[in-house]
C-alpha cells in the first residue's frame, strides 16, 4: 500500500498575507526589482535593520546560505589551501568548504571562522537573545533567513570593514564594480581581486525579510 500524501504545513501564516502583499506591491510599483539599481532602498533597509539587530557595523546580503558562508570565509582571506575551524558543521557546510579548498580543523586555540543563526518563525521572537549569545564566538555572524519561507536568503554581519569589503566583491556587479563599471577603473586597489558569483539578493525578498524583522515582537 502506498504512503498517504499530506499537505505540507504552510511556512507563512495567513495572517501575514495582507502585509506581505502590500510590501510586494510597493516594491514592484517602485520599478526597482533588481539588486544592481543604485536607488534601491530595500537592500539598504534590510542591511540597516540587521546591523541594528546584531549590533554590528557592517552587513552584506546574499541570495543563498552558501553565498554567505563564502563571503564570511573570503572576507577573512580563507580560501584555497587554507584552514578554518567550525564547531559542528553540517554536511552541507563540509561539502561546500571542501569544494572551496579549505581544510576544517578542530584546534580550540583558533577562533571559529563564523557562527550561524538560523532564523525561522519558531525562534523569531527570541532572535535578539539568540544573536546576543552567539555574537562573541566568531568575528563573523551568519544569519540564515531561508526558514522564513521567502526563498534562499542569508547575511553576514561583522565589525571589521575589510571583511565586509571582501565579501561584497564576491557578488556579481559588486558594489565597487557598480561604481566604476563605466570607467573600468579599480576603486579599491588594495583589495585582492576575487572570482565573482551571482550572490546578489532580490529587493523583493529583502523587503519581506525586513518587514518580518520589524514585526517580530508583535503578537
Amino acid at each position: 500500500m502506498g504512503e498517504t500524501l499530506t499537505k505540507p504545513e504552510a511556512v507563512i501564516q495567513k495572517e501575514n498575507y495582507f502585509s506581505l502583499s502590500f510590501v510586494l506591491s510597493r516594491v514592484l510599483n517602485s520599478g526597482v526589482i533588481m539588486s544592481i539599481e543604485k536607488n534601491d532602498l530595500e537592500l539598504k533597509g534590510l542591511e540597516k535593520g540587521i546591523a541594528k539587530l546584531t549590533n554590528k557595523k557592517y552587513v552584506s546580503l546574499f541570495n543563498s546560505y552558501t553565498g554567505a558562508i563564502h563571503g564570511a570565509l573570503w572576507g577573512q582571506d580563507l580560501g584555497y589551501h587554507t584552514s578554518a575551524r567550525l564547531d559542528h558543521p553540517s554536511e552541507q557546510e563540509k561539502k561546500f568548504i571542501h569544494w572551496l579548498g579549505i581544510t576544517l580543523i578542530s584546534d580550540q586555540h583558533i577562533k571559529q571562522a563564523y557562527v550561524t543563526v538560523e532564523v525561522n518563525w519558531d525562534n523569531l521572537q527570541q532572535l535578539d537573545q539568540i544573536i546576543f549569545k552567539a555574537s562573541d564566538h566568531a568575528p563573523v555572524l551568519v544569519l540564515d533567513f531561508t526558514g522564513l519561507g521567502f526563498g534562499p536568503v542569508a547575511a553576514i554581519a561583522a565589525n571589521d570593514e575589510n571583511i565586509w569589503k571582501k565579501a561584497e566583491r564576491l557578488k556579481i556587479f559588486g558594489a565597487f564594480d557598480l561604481q566604476t563599471m563605466w570607467t573600468q577603473e579599480e576603486s579599491e586597489p588594495d583589495l585582492q581581486p576575487a572570482l565573482q558569483f551571482n550572490y546578489r539578493l532580490s529587493p523583493l525578498v529583502a523587503a519581506c525579510v525586513k518587514l518580518t524583522l520589524l514585526r517580530r515582537n508583535q503578537s
